[in-house]
């Protein structure tokens, strides 16, 4: 399992997620229009399946670019903080 997040991490730090998340978004609105002038009428559960994916998407997206941030930065309480400016003062 751990063998394929590093895969699935490796992509998207390759290739932009938000592309991936713009792409789903045309298609929902491509696939609504469709089915608004009546070229072709389709289940609205996969309007709600790509909806879905987008959502997926925009959540691993967020994860990756959370997960760089607490790698390359360190959140401090104000204790922490306190600590650490009187331990450089002295």
């Amino acid at each position: 399992m751990k063998k394929i997040i590093s895969r699935v991490i490796r992509f998207e730090t390759t290739y932009s997620g938000h592309e991936l998340f713009i792409a789903v978004g045309i298609l929902m609105v491509f696939g609504t229009l469709v089915k608004l002038f009546g070229f072709y009428d389709f289940s609205s559960d996969w309007f709600w399946f790509v909806a879905g994916l987008g959502l997926v998407t925009e959540g691993f997206i967020s994860m990756v670019k959370q997960r760089r941030f607490n790698q390359k930065y360190k959140i401090l309480n104000k204790e922490e903080f306190e600590r650490l400016t009187n331990e450089n003062k002295i």
